[in-house]
């Protein structure tokens, strides 16, 4: 006996006309319809059994819905394709897969990607939609095409700003307004003339990314951000070390990291920058630094550098470390000779996670030296020199050398095993 009960079928600007004869007829069929006004209204000739609005918040929707299980069957309607920013993930959250039969219909992205001939797979799609615009930045390459779910009209003017101040207001901005509809219509203009301009609220925006100056544009993809990218004290691990301590560190997607005593978050930001995310399994990151003045400095660097989702934590490791999740890696960049605090870390790292600790006083060395001795791990001296002008010459000036201990907790496991 199956147990599906509720269909969710995806809905376009066409209405049922863009349905198929078996998605009418299960609208017809049902006892129970759930979905936002625009879409209901659509479909209002077809329904025979209670409707119900999404409400806000969303619960008392979803209880209604879970009032429904083990009775006849429901629908819940959707914007084109459920699963692909849409309400599917929200229901996959609430029912189990084996309830639901899902009927995706052509989304504004595949539509958009067809008007403007551009290969989907080729084009960075994207939801702003409830979220910050600082996301943007880690997208921004000279020649890069994003499709973006905005949140309403006002949010092309918005964007056409923000790429602007970034240094890319020569970028193409194509606003396509409701896709799959009689009423469809399309405006260009550059990312630099779009102030004042407004939209209608279902809209989703074209971006071909063009840079003022295409010598200087794009983030790198590999760690080591250049140190002036970053606002900081002088509490900034250096680009270098930095990027041999990401290397240590491995980002993977989906997987959790705590940066603790992060001075200006450099580690846990570039951390969120190299692992690429789905929404539903995101890569994720907890700075945890004792002085105020920059936690405040952490959380501009993280919008600035389009991480904005950095969670930040104010106060002294241990005692702060987060309650949940525990970490697939963790940097120690500060307070290495805090009691239990290396020993705490240790015992929260998950199975197969990464622990890098640097040190660049002769206390913390020590503190490293012996940690080495009783659970293995490797230790690295890191010593860089960069080239600056003395006078008329160049020469040699030396950073103060670090010493890295980087230890796999799988490994420690295995050697530990009798």
């Amino acid at each position: 006996m199956s147990d599906h009960w509720l269909d969710v079928i995806g809905i376009g600007g066409d209405g049922p006309a863009g349905l198929s004869a078996a998605c009418r007829e299960l609208i017809a069929s049902a006892h129970l319809v759930v979905g936002g006004k625009r879409h209901l209204a659509m479909v209002a000739d077809l329904v025979r059994g209670e409707v119900v609005p999404w409400s806000s918040p969303i619960g008392a929707s979803m209880d209604r819905l879970k009032a429904q299980r083990g009775r006849p069957p429901a629908v819940v309607l959707a914007s084109g394709d459920p699963l692909w920013f849409g309400v599917g993930r929200l229901l996959l959250e609430h029912f189990r897969a084996a309830e639901l039969r899902f009927h995706p219909h052509v989304g504004a992205f595949q539509l958009a990607a067809a008007r403007l001939g551009w290969p989907l797979a080729e084009t960075a799609c994207l939801s702003l939609h409830g979220r910050s615009l600082d996301r943007l930045g880690r997208h921004l390459a000279h020649g890069r095409r994003l499709l973006l779910l905005t949140n309403d009209g006002d949010a092309p003017a918005a964007i056409g700003l923000r790429l602007a101040k970034a240094g890319f207001g020569r970028s193409t901005l194509t606003v396509l307004e409701n896709l799959g509809a009689l009423d469809e219509s399309r405006a260009s203009f550059k990312a630099g003339e779009a102030a004042h301009r407004r939209f209608g609220d279902l809209n989703t925006l074209a971006v071909l990314l063009e840079a003022d100056d295409p010598a200087t544009a794009g983030r790198s993809l590999t760690p080591g951000l250049p140190d002036k990218a970053y606002l900081h004290d002088g509490q900034l691990t250096k680009r270098e070390v930095r990027a041999i301590t990401l290397a240590r560190l491995a980002p993977r997607p989906g997987q959790h990291l705590w940066d603790i005593g992060a001075g200006a978050g450099s580690i846990a930001i570039e951390w969120l920058l190299a692992g690429a995310a789905t929404p539903d399994h995101p890569t994720t990151a907890i700075a945890v630094e004792a002085s105020a003045e920059r936690v405040g400095v952490i959380i501009e660097n993280a919008h600035r550098l389009g991480v904005p989702e950095l969670r930040v934590i104010e106060g002294h490791a241990p005692d702060t470390l987060p309650d949940a999740p525990d970490p697939d890696a963790v940097f120690i960049g500060g307070g290495v000779g805090t009691p239990g605090l290396i020993e705490d870390c240790l015992a929260r790292l998950k199975p197969g996670g990464r622990l890098v600790v640097n040190a660049v006083t002769l206390g913390g060395e020590a503190r490293l030296l012996d940690l080495q001795r009783r659970h293995g791990g490797e230790l690295s001296r890191l010593a860089i020199s960069r080239a600056e002008s003395m006078g008329r010459t160049v020469g040699w000036k030396s950073l103060a050398p670090v010493t890295q201990w980087a230890l796999d907790k799988q490994a420690l496991a295995e050697e530990q095993k009798p």
